[in-house]
């Protein structure tokens, strides 16, 4: 049949059925996948207003911690340029930008991470709310990665400000897809980067128990590391642990005549917490970031940095305190900042977050 027959110009393709969207059971949604409303925040903002009244996160979201006390420690002024080294969803980011837009000159704002999931979408959300390449620059890398991305753009000298929030974002937290929550079942996974690096699973699969034993004591301070990462380390040997409630349930029964029901929850989230550092490699790139931070900051630059574990906090304490002995730092928090327990009463995921500042000398 040529190209220029009636019959072929004629034809369409055919259409697509609707496809009702699947109705959940129960009065509200339960699964991260039901929760459409929440996913989409265009959709019902009614919705999203509700879930964020009753001292939650709405799915797929993040709500920025330490807002206010971020902006006053880092003050961006008319002209800076600065970078957020952690962007996830954008929230301090974006409250950054509207400082900077709101000022004479302007500024600009280099925004890395490393989650090749998150950052298009946050990008776009960004970008929709009318921040164009001059004033937000994007680019996929880990916060160890800083030194080379200032050399990238032409930012070689550093800038004026810099915050990291080393926290793990909800949107990472909530979908159980990404393996990171024992709240929900998923593939075990607790990548912050899908595509590089080995699994939660693989990495399990390979560690010895003495090995895992020290990262449970150094990355959860977990008091009954040895007994767990037995029980860990002989369910891997047997193929039985794919998923995160799979974990879950040897973690449970490792300590099931020790610890009562609240206990054994906090005992579960701190080994979670463990598993996802060493996964990640988090405690290594931290002390990389913090070894190349100065020559990062241009003089008077200002830093901000959140943790939300001891042992990133005090790598960050020691980092800035040292730094102000021998004349890299003109001044620094000597004691952490915390959220309000009005911001804590909204947001519970706020309370074990801890805020330090420096200033480059």
């Amino acid at each position: 049949m040529s190209s220029t027959d009636p019959t072929d110009a004629d034809a369409s393709p055919p259409a697509q059925p609707f496809k009702r969207r699947a109705r959940y059971s129960g009065k509200n949604p339960r699964s991260f996948a039901e929760k459409y409303k929440e996913l989409d925040p265009n959709l019902d903002p009614e919705t999203i207003a509700k879930v964020i009244a009753s001292g939650k996160t709405p799915a797929g979201q993040h709500r920025p911690i330490l807002v206010d006390e971020v902006l006053e420690a880092l003050d961006p002024q008319s002209g800076d340029r600065g970078a957020d080294v952690t962007f996830g969803y954008g929230g301090h980011g974006e409250a950054i930008l509207s400082k900077l837009r709101s000022s004479e000159n302007g500024g600009q704002l280099l925004a890395l991470d490393v989650d090749a999931m998150q950052l298009p979408r946050t990008e776009q959300r960004l970008r929709e709310l009318g921040y164009g390449e001059h004033e937000l620059i994007v680019r996929r890398s880990n916060y160890a990665g800083l030194t080379a991305a200032l050399a990238q753009i032409g930012w070689a000298d550093g800038v004026d400000f810099l915050l990291a929030d080393l926290g793990l974002s909800s949107m990472q937290i909530d979908n159980p897809a990404r393996g990171f929550s024992y709240k929900h079942d998923g593939p075990l996974d607790m990548r912050m980067n899908p595509e590089r690096g080995v699994s939660a699973r693989d990495w399990l699969a390979r560690c010895k128990t003495e090995k895992l034993i020290r990262y449970l004591d150094e990355g959860s301070d977990e008091p009954r590391a040895a007994t767990i990462a037995a029980a860990i380390a002989n369910a891997a040997s047997k193929d039985r642990l794919d998923t995160t409630h799979q974990l879950r349930r040897v973690i449970e029964n490792a300590v099931v005549n020790a610890c009562d029901e609240d206990e054994t929850k906090v005992t579960v989230a701190r080994v979670f917490q463990a598993i996802r550092i060493a996964v990640n490699e988090e405690f290594t790139a931290l002390d990389a970031f913090l070894e190349k931070l100065p020559s990062c900051l241009r003089p008077g630059g200002r830093v901000v940095i959140l943790t939300f574990h001891s042992g990133e906090d005090r790598r960050v304490k020691h980092h800035f305190r040292d730094g102000h002995r021998t004349g890299l730092y003109s001044d620094f928090a000597r004691d952490i900042v915390r959220a309000s327990p009005a911001e804590i009463g909204g947001n519970p995921r706020a309370a074990p977050a801890k805020m330090r500042w420096a200033i480059r000398a």
